[in-house]
């Protein structure tokens, strides 16, 4: 994976955790949940 797509897909991440952290959505074990699940499919096409 190149760099720059990494960074960017840190970035979402970070941002998305940061808001739901923000605004109080509690989704933070679900965006986790579905970090993990999207790493898997990394993975996957590795």
């Amino acid at each position: 994976m190149p760099n720059k797509v990494a960074f960017y897909m840190a970035a979402v991440i970070i941002v998305a955790i940061a808001l739901d952290l923000i605004f109080g959505w509690g989704g933070t074990a679900f965006t986790a949940r579905k970090f993990l699940e999207f790493i898997e499919w990394l993975e996957f096409w590795r």
